[in-house]
């Protein structure tokens, strides 16, 4: 590994190695070489499951956004040769700002809470308003049945793990297929956009980079846009949402006004199936969960909490049953 990094002009006389808080999927460790600090981000060891952990596509995606106006860390280095670490692995420049977990931001005052929402908006909508094909990814994906394909994709990978399957979580799966809206469209999707994958300027609250690419694609916007708004409908207590909070006090804007300033920055309609947005993602993030619980069991997990995690899937179904008003 020393030759790697050497090659990569790295001063190697003096390495420190530190893990990176999340990383929930794919281990993340912070290189300090010398003076200058990279990134090193690799798929976890063990048994996977199929297209999961997929760090190659991090790597590409963010290379292609390099010279768009949506902030990516400088990507370094892939690596596909496992005999290194033991993984496929990348590097990428290290951003020195700050990362918020809890969406409550409370050390912000109300003005700053309001300033780091409509940036987050600001960037999701720069996000689905990139052409694609002009920064080299048609091949990304594959456009259209974006939600068809996602709700297949999801079902299967649940349904080929070993643990009890949640109730909710069962009926979802049952639902959504029949209930897809007719309305299509292509573009760029994050995947899992939410406060804590992106890194904020430590003064002006302005986004440095976007991280956590691993799950992006070629697909509906509106999916990426009801996936961030699931942090308004579940509960600080059950997992990391503002839901019940006093927003107005806080200065974070409802989940109506967010939806509203993503409709004017990007003059789409979100309103229409609004109700099966909202399902889907509470599937989809129930699904991920699952997938954690199994690894947990499988003992292949990549962070502690795995377990922990993996317990929510269901809860997190129930929230998006009752949103249909399916109980």
């Amino acid at each position: 590994m020393h030759t790697y990094l050497d090659q990569l002009g790295l001063d190697t006389r003096s390495i420190e190695i530190e893990s990176l808080v999340g990383g929930q999927s794919n281990p993340t460790y912070k290189i300090r070489c010398g003076a200058d600090c990279v990134v090193l981000r690799k798929k976890p060891s063990g048994k996977l499951l199929p297209s999961a952990h997929a760090i190659e596509r991090e790597y590409r995606v963010m290379s292609a956004l390099a010279s768009t106006a949506v902030p990516v860390p400088k990507m370094l280095a892939l690596c596909e040769d496992e005999s290194l670490i033991g993984t496929p692995f990348y590097l990428m420049s290290y951003l020195a700002g700050q990362v918020f977990h809890d969406q409550s931001l409370p050390q912000m005052s109300s003005t700053e809470r309001g300033a780091i929402y409509d940036e987050m908006n600001r960037v999701l909508a720069a996000i689905h308003q990139l052409d694609y094909r002009q920064i080299g990814l048609e091949s990304f994906g594959k456009p259209g049945n974006y939600f068809a394909r996602q709700v297949s994709r999801w079902s299967k990978q649940v349904q080929e793990t070993t643990i009890p399957i949640p109730s909710a979580l069962a009926q979802l799966i049952e639902w959504l297929p029949h209930h897809i809206p007719s309305d299509d469209e292509t573009t760029l999707v994050h995947g899992d956009f939410r406060l804590d994958n992106l890194v904020f300027h430590p003064k002006d609250h302005t986004i440095m980079g976007v991280l956590d690419w691993e799950l992006s694609t070629l697909g509906h916007p509106l999916a990426d846009l009801s996936y961030q708004c699931m942090a308004w409908r579940i509960p600080p207590a059950l997992w990391r949402g503002i839901g019940g909070l006093d927003l107005q006090y806080l200065g974070i804007p409802s989940e109506e006004d967010y939806i509203k300033a993503y409709e004017a920055r990007t003059g789409r309609n979100a309103n229409a199936d609004w109700n099966f947005y909202m399902a889907y993602n509470f599937f989809r993030i129930a699904a991920i969960l699952h997938g954690v619980a199994q690894r947990a069991v499988d003992g292949n997990a990549s962070a502690q909490d795995a377990a922990e995690n993996g317990k929510k899937a269901g809860l997190l179904a129930e929230i998006g049953l009752q949103g249909l008003g399916i109980h």
